[in-house]
């Protein structure tokens, strides 16, 4: 498996792998699949910020993505991320997202960010919850109800994960471009 930056011909592959979770779980809370040209818009708008947007590849074909965004646009979350990550439903399981969350935290790393937020779509997740464990993230609340999806009301699991070394010290680099 090789993880790297997405680029113009992985969209399609982008697209069909997060429309199938839009329609069919609850990782996500949109409900209708955006186009293409949606998707090929907020790869571009999380690479303009320098963040990283990868997919893994196996065997020449995309199975699965994960990228990082701004937490909120307001100056003072410049130091915290937010990290996706989306699996083709035939490889969940098999290591693909931990290895893209992992690589998406050491990229955040270098960029001189300080926390890494997870906001989980469905407290039933465990997968994705799993996953953010096993890569250091810890659990910092629950909101419940919060999303209407599928006929049922769906809550949000809040996981953070400190990058070089959190709040123990003042940030040196700029942040991010918000």
């Amino acid at each position: 498996m090789i993880v790297r930056d997405a680029g113009a011909g992985d969209i399609g592959a982008v697209a069909r792998i997060y429309g199938h979770h839009v329609l069919h779980s609850l990782g996500t809370f949109e409900e209708v699949p955006p186009t293409e040209a949606e998707i090929a818009a907020r790869v571009a708008a999380v690479a303009q910020r320098g963040l990283p947007y990868l997919v893994a590849e196996q065997a020449g074909a995309v199975v699965g993505f994960a990228y990082a965004a701004p937490f909120r646009p307001r100056a003072a979350y410049r130091y915290t991320a937010e990290d996706s990550v989306y699996i083709d439903p035939g490889f969940i399981g098999q290591g693909v997202g931990k290895a893209l969350v992992a690589e998406v935290i050491a990229r955040c790393e270098a960029l001189g960010l300080r926390q890494m937020v997870a906001v989980i779509g469905d407290s039933a997740n465990a997968g994705s919850i799993g996953l953010h464990r096993s890569l250091g993230f810890e659990q910092t609340g629950l909101g419940r109800a919060v999303g209407f999806k599928h006929g049922r009301w769906v809550d949000i699991v809040w996981m953070q994960k400190p990058l070089n070394g959190g709040d123990a010290s003042l940030p040196q680099a700029p942040g991010l471009i918000l």
